[in-house]
């Protein structure tokens, strides 16, 4: 990520966040992180910035995005509080993430590590919901607040429950510009 798409990167997450300052001041730090941790000598110049990212944004705020996570623009922290994100997830533009939210991998039964989540654009996940394992959701999904996500999500569409299950499909969107 080189420094013009950090800075375009940290505008389109402060609109997505329009005034919840807090979401916005920890979004910037975030971006800053990973375009820090992406070239070795931003490391070596900002050696100082990592631990204190960490130490800020984990102990203080009590949210773990880790700089290894790939966010797409627009990424919105609705009451950001009791947030983990795994560092291998993949999540798309336009995403909120309400608190107490969980995105992770799930251990395999022969003791090795799975792959993390990948969520698509323009995918709504509501409070304490936990999305677990090798699993893509489609675009355009909301997930219903206290979901257990553990199988792979089709594009437009809701889901809820636990485990979480589709309980309505969307058209597709399409532009009327095309």
């Amino acid at each position: 990520m080189n420094k013009p798409d950090v800075s375009y990167s940290i505008f389109q997450d402060w609109r997505a966040n329009r005034g919840n300052i807090k979401a916005q001041f920890i979004l910037s730090l975030f971006r800053l992180a990973t375009w820090v941790r992406s070239n070795k000598i931003l490391i070596i110049l900002f050696i100082w910035y990592l631990p204190f990212y960490r130490f800020f944004v984990e102990w203080v705020m009590g949210i773990e995005l880790p700089w290894s996570l790939k966010a797409g623009r627009g990424l919105k922290l609705q009451h950001g509080q009791a947030l983990v994100v795994h560092g291998q997830t993949i999540i798309g533009s336009n995403c909120g993430l309400k608190h107490s939210t969980t995105i992770g991998i799930r251990m395999n039964p022969d003791g090795s590590v799975g792959r993390a989540p990948i969520i698509g654009n323009n995918v709504d996940i509501g409070a304490h919901v936990c999305i677990i394992g090798a699993i893509e959701i489609g675009d355009n999904v909301a997930i219903g607040a206290g979901s257990i996500v553990v199988k792979s999500i089709p594009p437009n569409c809701v889901v809820v429950g636990n485990p979480a299950r589709v309980v309505k499909v969307n058209e597709p969107v399409t532009s009327s510009y095309s």
